[in-house]
C-alpha cells in the first residue's frame, strides 16, 4: 500500500484578491479621550500604596515592643541559667 496522491495541477490564489475595499472608520477625538482616561484609571488603580494606615503603623510598633520584650526575657533567662552552672 504505497500509493501517493497528488493534487491536480492548477492555479491557487492565496489569499484571494479582494476587488472591493472597505471604508476605513476614523477614531474620533471623544473615543481617544475615553481610551486614555480608561488606561489612566487602570494604572492609577494598580499603583502601590505608599501611605501606611494608622492601624498598620500601630501594629508594627506593637510587634517591635513584643520583639524587644522577648529578647530581654531571653537575655535574663540566659544569664540566670549560665550563672547557676558555675
Amino acid at each position: 500500500m504505497n500509493s501517493t496522491l497528488t493534487t491536480a495541477p492548477g492555479r491557487h490564489d492565496h489569499p484571494p484578491i479582494q476587488t472591493q475595499s472597505h471604508p476605513v472608520r476614523r477614531v474620533g477625538t471623544l473615543d481617544r479621550i475615553a481610551l486614555h482616561l480608561g488606561v489612566a484609571l487602570i494604572k492609577w488603580g494598580r499603583r502601590p500604596q505608599l501611605v501606611q494606615s494608622r492601624e498598620r503603623r500601630a501594629n508594627r510598633y506593637e510587634q517591635q515592643l513584643a520583639r524587644l520584650e522577648r529578647e530581654r526575657q531571653f537575655e535574663r533567662n540566659y544569664r540566670l541559667n549560665t550563672q547557676s552552672v558555675r
